[in-house]
């Protein structure tokens, strides 16, 4: 499975995503992605395990961040490989959530007392 998702402390999301993010890898992490946007706060996106993001990937993460920021949350992405950043600065969806290298500071820049 190329998405799991964990609960931390705090109210904390972590969704870890892993593989190659294509057409396939796309539709298997649609359906969770959609109900993290519609039932979770403040999430952190771990992206250090795909190697490859199409860009339905890319819209799955995008959808579920708009739902999670239009409820007052919090996302943000850790640790995308050099590649996967690359498709997602390109296309500008950093300016919409932001990049960490280190969870901590992930995990802090979605805290609910941030």
């Amino acid at each position: 499975m190329p998405i799991v998702i964990e609960d931390l402390a705090g109210g904390i999301t972590k969704v870890v995503i892993t593989g190659r993010i294509d057409i396939a890898g796309a539709a298997d992490i649609d359906m969770p992605m959609s109900i993290v946007g519609g039932s979770r706060r403040n999430v952190v996106i771990d992206l250090s395990g795909v190697d490859f993001m199409a860009s339905l990937g890319l819209r799955s993460i995008v959808l579920s961040g708009k739902a999670i920021m239009s409820k007052g949350g919090k996302v943000a992405l850790l640790s995308p490989q050099p590649a996967v950043e690359e498709v997602i600065t390109t296309s500008g969806i950093d300016e919409l959530i932001a990049i960490y290298t280190d969870e901590a500071a992930a995990i802090a820049a979605v805290s609910p007392a941030a």
